[in-house]
């Protein structure tokens, strides 16, 4: 099965050795995403909320550029470095996804790629 590299200048460029997502077949693994936007490269995080947006807006840009949307998201890991966040994450992916809701982890990490204090990453299945 052959593999098709993903990337999309409205997600930010990867910050190392490692693509935005990789399609095999139908199925998209995207590369965990913090708040950074994808002008400045710069951490997005005047609050926890500003961060979780720019999280899922990142995670849009990159599942568009592989020919899906969020709502093909099967899988979705959220990574936390304050649990207290976890219903704030709640509300506000309620308002980036649907029912039926993807299958996804929770997890409380002691640190995240320049500082930011949540990321997400994804498998998606297009078709």
């Amino acid at each position: 099965m052959s593999r098709r590299i993903i990337h999309t200048d409205d997600a930010p460029a990867a910050i190392g050795t490692y693509s935005q997502a990789v399609a095999c077949g139908n199925t998209v693994y995207l590369s965990g995403q913090i708040p950074l936007d994808p002008k400045t490269m710069t951490l997005v995080n005047a609050t926890i909320d500003d961060e979780i947006h720019q999280v899922f807006k990142n995670l849009s840009a990159v599942c568009k550029a592989a020919g899906g949307s969020l709502a093909d998201i099967a899988k979705l890991n959220v990574y936390l470095t304050d649990l207290t966040h976890f219903p704030k994450v709640n509300e506000i992916m309620a308002g980036y996804f649907s029912p039926p809701y993807p299958a996804r982890a929770a997890v409380g990490v002691a640190a995240l790629p320049k500082g930011a204090q949540v990321e997400a990453e994804a498998v998606m299945v297009l078709g």
